[in-house]
Formats: structure tokens, C-alpha cells, sequence
């Protein structure tokens, strides 16, 4: 009777961790489309174009950039703050810079404080939205464009924003196969 007692409290311990593991494997994808669907968590929003209506009311955008711990790129915005009007299409750089002798490839996550504006940050086009690889010693200026959406003021928290900060922090990634395959290729011996 022992026995089949400790063979059930093995089983079930074993479900018990997989049950976990299959739960903490759903939730990132679920997390990250919540936020995408509601801005909670500063989670930006997307648009093909800019917004139709620009008020007269302005804004402060300030910029951040940070690299993960093991990333080896310098990065930074280009400009630290911009006023631009809500509901205006606004454009800003970030300067990265690959210091070392090798390929590196990254992919910047970001998002908005205050949580209350993560909705209302949208983004038209964005560095960000795809993998970026450097060349040894390379320097490049990747752009992003976005726009404050005038329903802002007439929200019951965030009509209170008057500062936002948009947040970018690079992680080091896989390379892509086609660079990975060209960096590991050794150069063809001419006689």
C-alpha cells in the first residue's frame, strides 16, 4: 500500500510540474497581447499613419535607452526630450554603435511611462518592430516615428499626462542565418 501511495504523490508531483510549466510556457504570449490590445504596462500602439487631428495642446516625449546586462552595443537617443503638439507625427533617432570585433544582433524592447499613456503612444514606424544587426565597429541611427493620439485628454486618468517617456532596452540575439552563415564562412585562400 506504501508503495502505490508513493507512486501516486510522484504522479501527481509530476503533473503538478507540468501543469506549471505548460501555464508559465502561455503566459508571455498572453501577456504581451494583453497589453498590445489594451496599453497596460506602457505597451504601445501601432498605426500606418498618422493621426488626422492635431490639437493645439502640447506634449513632452522624453527618450531612454539601455542595453540588457551581456549586450555589447553603446545606446542612446540622439535627443533626450522633444514638446511636440498632440495628435503631430514626431520623429526621433537612437544612435547604437557595435564596439566590439564581431557580428551582433539585437532586438530592442520597449515601452511608455506613465502606464496611463501606453495607449495613446503610437507607433507609425519603429526600429523596433524588427531584428537590427551591426558590423564590427558599426554606427547606425535607427529611427522612430509616432504620434500622442488626441483621445488622451478626454481620458479620465491619462488627460493628467503631461511628460511621456519612451523606454528602449537592446537585447543581444541569435543572428539571423544568413549573417551567421557569412560571419563563420572563412574567406576563400587567393594564391
Amino acid at each position: 500500500m506504501a508503495m502505490k501511495n508513493t507512486h501516486k504523490t510522484a504522479a501527481q508531483a509530476a503533473s503538478v510540474v507540468v501543469l506549471m510549466g505548460a501555464l508559465a510556457w502561455a503566459s508571455v504570449p498572453f501577456y504581451s497581447w494583453f497589453c498590445k490590445v489594451t496599453g497596460f504596462g506602457g505597451t504601445t500602439g501601432v498605426a500606418a499613419a498618422g493621426s488626422d487631428e492635431i490639437l493645439d495642446q502640447t506634449i513632452t516625449i522624453r527618450f531612454d535607452g539601455n542595453v540588457a546586462g551581456g549586450m555589447s552595443w553603446e545606446f542612446k537617443p540622439v535627443v533626450r526630450e522633444m514638446e511636440i503638439r498632440i495628435g503631430e507625427t514626431g520623429l526621433a533617432f537612437y544612435e547604437a554603435t557595435n564596439p566590439t570585433d564581431r557580428v551582433i544582433a539585437g532586438t530592442a524592447a520597449y515601452n511608455v511611462a506613465p502606464y496611463e499613456a501606453g495607449g495613446f503612444f503610437t507607433k507609425i514606424d519603429c526600429f523596433c518592430f524588427t531584428e537590427q544587426v551591426l558590423q564590427p565597429g558599426e554606427t547606425v541611427m535607427m529611427p522612430v516615428s509616432f504620434y500622442v493620439d488626441p483621445e488622451i485628454v478626454t481620458d479620465r486618468d491619462a488627460k493628467y499626462v503631461h511628460h511621456i517617456t519612451l523606454s528602449y532596452t537592446f537585447y543581444e540575439t541569435e543572428l539571423p542565418e544568413d549573417v551567421a552563415n557569412l560571419s563563420t564562412t572563412p574567406a576563400a585562400n587567393v594564391n
